[in-house]
């Protein structure tokens, strides 16, 4: 996988549309903060999906496709109380083990909102191909990009206004990624009648 080349196009489709990435995460974040994150889920979901289209076509991020994906409400909130009860149990526990939880989420599930926005999976084969894709190919590539993509929205979210820029070139990073790994995946296997 080419890095370089991915990171690249992030930071160029990050300075080209600054503007309107720099509004839609603002009011991401406004929106995450005022529904103490019960809507965070699923407002991420639509802005992936925004982002997918600016990689595709070039088509500029709306601040409305934020809510294009309130379908998928139920079924992210779940996910997310799943995951913040199984990180809080491994936390309270002892530190390390609330750690590994958290790092094998991420790297089991990175690609799971682009697939469930762009190809309609359902969460639990959202997570299975999420999981299948970052297995296929060279693993160490994958682990790459989970260190990449977290190291990103780590370092900009450690300063607020950092999130506004370093939130959209993480995402756009990560769904450039993800373009290549769907190239690349092997059409599924036919079923026997």
């Amino acid at each position: 996988m080419n890095f370089k080349r991915h990171i690249e196009t992030a930071w160029n489709l990050t300075l080209g549309n600054i503007v309107s990435l720099i509004l839609m995460t603002l009011v991401m974040v406004a929106v995450s903060t005022l529904t103490l994150g019960i809507l965070a889920p699923v407002i991420t979901a639509g802005y992936t999906q925004s982002l997918l289209q600016l990689i595709r076509s070039g088509r500029e991020p709306k601040v409305q496709d934020l809510f294009a994906h309130m379908n998928l409400f139920l079924p992210l909130l779940g996910f997310g109380v799943a995951v913040f009860v199984a990180s809080a149990i491994g936390f309270m526990l002892l530190f390390l083990p609330g750690i590994i939880i958290v790092l094998a989420i991420a790297f089991c599930c990175i690609y799971m909102l682009p697939l469930m926005t762009d190809k309609h999976m359902g969460i639990v084969d959202a997570v299975k191909e999420s999981y299948a894709m970052g297995r296929r190919g060279d693993l160490i590539d994958h682990v790459v990009v989970v260190i990449i993509f977290m190291a990103i929205t780590m370092i900009g979210g450690s300063v607020f206004i950092g999130v506004l820029f370093t939130q959209p070139l993480a995402t756009l990073f990560l769904l450039s990624t993800y373009q290549e790994k769907i190239s690349r995946t092997p059409p599924p296997a036919p079923t026997q009648a």
